[in-house]
C-alpha cells in the first residue's frame, strides 16, 4: 500500500532568465512531485495567481497527477523567483516574495482538516508563510514536516518546532561541528522525531530519535541543483515511513543472534536503506532542468531585463 503525502504552502516558478524558460517549483509542492515520482498518491494544498506562471504551475501538477483539489486561486502574480547565470555560476536574483500566496496563504478550514486527516506525510516550508496553521496541522495524525532551508533564527525554531515530528534545514558549506549543534538545538527546541540536515556535495546528517546518521551523496556532473535537497528529503520521508509500517515483532528473536530479531535493527536497517535511496533520488534529479523539468519559454519583463544588467 503507498503512502498518502500532502505538500502544503509554497508553489513557484523558477524562472531562468539567461534561457527565458520558466521551470515550476516550490519546496512544498516538489515535496507533492517527488512523493507521485516515487510512486506514491499525493496532493498538493497552495495558493495559486491567475497570471502566466500560475497556469503553468497549476496545469502541469495537475498533469503529473497531483490531487490540487483543496487549492485557493487568487488574483494576482504567482510566486516567482529569478535565476541567472553569472561567471558558470547560478545566481539567485530579486524575485517577488512568492506572489499573492504570501498574501493569502491557505487558513485551513475544518472541511480542509478532514481531508489532511488522510494522509501519512503533510510537509512545509519557511516559505510558505504556515505558521499560524502549524497549531492546526499538528492535530493531525500524519507526520508533520517543515522545511526550514537555510534560515537559522533561533526564536523562529522555538515557535515552529514544537509542533513538528520532521524538521530539515540546508547547512551548505557549514562545518560538521556547527550542523550537529543546529540539529541538537532544533531537537531542544521541540521537533519530536527527525532532524534532516542537507550539506550538498558533503551530503546529509540525519537525527532520528537523538540517534545520528550520515549519507554521503552520490557524486555526479550536475546539469542543475534545484530540487536537490527537495528530493532528498522526501526520498529519505517515504522510504523510512514505508518500512517503519512493517511491524517489527514479526521478526522472532530464535536466541542465535543471526539476522533482524530486535525492533531497533530493524528500525537502523530502514533508515539506512532509506538514506541510500534518498542520496540516490536527489543526484538523478540533479540531471533535470529546473526542480522537475516541464520548462516554458516566456518573454522577458523589462524588470528582468534591468535585473540583468545590474
Amino acid at each position: 500500500m503507498s503512502l498518502k503525502v500532502l505538500g502544503i504552502g509554497d508553489n513557484v516558478c523558477d524562472k531562468y532568465l539567461h534561457t527565458a524558460v520558466i521551470y515550476p517549483g516550490g519546496n512544498a509542492l516538489n515535496i507533492a512531485v517527488f512523493a507521485r515520482e516515487l510512486g506514491q498518491e499525493s496532493a498538493y494544498l497552495g495558493t495559486f495567481g491567475d497570471d502566466e506562471v500560475g497556469f503553468h504551475v497549476h496545469d502541469t501538477a495537475l498533469s503529473m497527477g497531483i490531487d490540487l483539489s483543496h487549492c485557493r486561486y487568487c488574483i494576482g502574480e504567482n510566486g516567482c523567483a529569478r535565476v541567472h547565470l553569472i561567471n558558470g555560476d547560478r545566481v539567485f536574483l530579486p524575485g517577488n516574495q512568492g506572489g499573492i500566496a504570501k498574501q493569502f496563504p491557505p487558513v485551513l478550514s475544518k472541511l480542509d482538516l478532514a481531508y489532511c486527516e488522510g494522509f501519512d506525510l503533510l510537509h512545509t516550508s519557511v516559505y510558505s508563510y504556515m505558521e499560524e496553521e502549524l497549531p492546526k496541522l499538528s492535530a493531525v495524525k500524519g507526520y508533520l514536516s517543515m522545511d526550514f532551508s537555510d534560515h537559522f533564527e533561533e526564536d523562529y525554531f522555538r515557535k515552529t518546532c514544537p509542533y513538528l515530528d520532521v524538521a530539515s534545514i540546508s547547512c551548505g558549506d557549514m562545518e560538521r561541528e556547527e550542523v550537529l549543534q543546529w540539529i541538537e538545538k532544533i531537537a531542544e527546541f521541540g521537533c519530536k522525531h527527525i532532524v534532516i540536515a542537507t550539506r550538498g556535495a558533503k551530503g546529509a546528517v540525519v537525527s532520528v530519535d537523538g540517534k545520528l546518521y550520515e549519507q554521503s551523496p552520490c557524486l555526479i556532473k550536475a546539469k542543475d541543483t534545484m530540487g536537490a535537497g527537495d528530493s532528498f528529503i522526501t526520498a529519505f520521508l517515504v522510504s523510512y515511513l514505508e518500512g517503519m509500517k512493517g511491524d517489527c515483532s514479526d521478526f522472532p528473536d530464535s536466541g542465535s543472534g543471526v539476522g533482524i530479531t530486535k525492533e531497533e535493527e530493524y528500525k537502523s536497517m530502514v533508515i539506512q536503506s532509506a538514506l541510500y535511496r534518498a542520496a540516490k533520488f536527489s543526484a538523478e534529479q540533479c540531471l533535470r532542468d529546473g526542480s522537475f523539468g516541464y520548462g516554458k519559454t516566456v518573454k522577458l519583463t523589462e524588470e528582468d531585463l534591468q535585473l540583468i544588467k545590474k
